[in-house]
This record gives structure tokens, sequence and C-alpha cells, in this order.
């Protein structure tokens, strides 16, 4: 496992640590700044898309008024797949600012359930140590 001075990059999976149970409870969430790509049925989950809409109107029209509304950054039309919008500094936009937790842990996409069992590194995660206990507090798992 690296510790807080190890340079961790979420774009170089070189750097990454072996997951195992716990290492959320410490973690910034460095997972929670990259891009989540997610099908209709995770939006419904989420709450952005009404089950009547998803199952009624196309996925086009449906990306087009989520990427109007600002809830997603791109539309892969031919597999239908939905790419997460990220707030300014990159983190995902159902991450608390303050404890780096999931706001949303109950409903998140199943990118984010089948992470890291399933992504770029099998079995590893960008972990990084969170310096300040306290906010670890409370909240779900990222």
């Amino acid at each position: 496992m690296r510790c807080a001075s190890d340079n961790v990059d979420v774009d170089r999976i070189e750097t990454w640590s072996r997951y195992r149970n716990g290492l959320c409870d410490s973690c910034t969430a460095n997972c929670c700044t990259m891009p989540v790509e997610v099908k209709l049925r995770d939006l419904v989950r989420l709450g952005l898309v009404d089950p009547f809409e998803a199952e009624h109107e196309p996925p086009k029209q449906i990306a087009k008024r989520l990427t109007k509304a600002g809830a997603i950054d791109h539309f892969n039309f031919k597999h239908e797949v939905f790419t997460l919008a990220r707030r300014a500094n990159g983190d995902c936009r159902f991450l608390d600012a303050l404890t780096r937790r999931c706001t949303v842990y109950e409903q998140r996409p199943q990118t984010c359930r089948s992470h890291p069992q399933i992504g770029p590194r099998p079995g590893h995660c960008p972990y990084e140590r969170r310096l300040d206990k306290a906010r670890g507090q409370g909240g779900a798992e990222a």
C-alpha cells in the first residue's frame, strides 16, 4: 500500500494500489475523479431520467436533454453509453466535496458498484490516504 507522500496519478495505473476491504474508509476518493460511463438504467436509478421517459423516449433525445441540463458530458450513440458530467475540479457531481464520500451511494451507477473489480486495472484502485482523519467520519463508502 502506498503512503500519502507517494504520487498517485489516476491516469497512470501503475501508481494504483491493490484493493482490499476497508481501503475506502481512509481514501481521498481519487476513483471519483475518473469519467463515469453509465447506461440508461443507471440514470433512472439516479433519478436523472424518469422510468416512463426511459421506456418511451429515444436515448438520443434523453442525451440531448441531459446535456443541456449539464448532467452528462457525452453520449456514445453506438453503445448507448452516457458519460456523467463532472465538476470543474474533475470530481464526480455526486461526491461530497468536504467528506469525499458518495452522496448517492445506494443509487450509484453500475460502473461505481463494479469498481475496482472491473476497470482499467482490475483489483486495483487509485488509493491515496486521506490526511485529515475527521473528514472520514460518517457517510457511505466512496
